[in-house]
């Protein structure tokens, strides 16, 4: 998905293209060469996305994919929307693949610009404590489901955050 810019508007903000909407039992990914959002894998009964997962365009992360993106807001938005998302953090990882093979995997989280609920978080910080751990556990579990390990290393900021996106652009 080629989109023109990945920040849409100014330098703080970034444009994500949902893959899985929050509360969904499916994982769904875009395929490049389809062009098209096809069902990766459904998760095991009770285990549902807790916020829209998504990737912003035009970037390669360690894995091969676009960076991906845990965007919070108020409701679920659907596969293929593209939401204008203010980066808050940054959560540096390592993933072991089932094969042994060892690679960076780091999330970031962002806040959709649109959310009225949420249109005071600008860091990591001003949500709830807790949030940042079951964050943390929802992907360690999540990868556990392919015979992954996903080893949280630690929470950097933003401006982190838009340092990796720099770093992960296409050109």
């Amino acid at each position: 998905m080629k989109l023109s810019k990945i920040r849409p508007y100014n330098t703080n903000t970034v444009n994500v293209i949902i893959e899985t909407p929050r509360g969904s039992q499916h994982k769904y990914i875009y395929d490049e060469s389809l062009k098209l959002f096809r069902l990766k894998k459904t998760l095991p009964l009770g285990m549902t996305f807790p916020f829209d997962f998504g990737f912003i365009p035009n970037t390669r992360a360690g894995d091969g994919d676009p960076l991906d993106v845990l965007v919070i807001m108020e409701q679920a938005a659907y596969a293929g929307c593209l939401v204008e998302c203010r980066v808050i953090a940054l959560l540096k990882a390592n993933q072991r693949e089932h094969n042994g093979d060892k690679l960076r995997n780091d999330r970031l989280v962002a806040v959709a610009c649109a959310s009225e609920i949420y249109a005071d978080v600008n860091k990591l910080e001003d949500l709830n404590e807790e949030l940042a751990t079951s964050i943390e556990s929802f992907f360690v579990d999540y990868n556990k489901r392919d015979h992954k390990k996903f080893f949280p290393l630690t929470w950097e900021s933003a401006e982190a955050a838009f340092d990796l996106i720099k770093k992960l652009e296409l050109k």
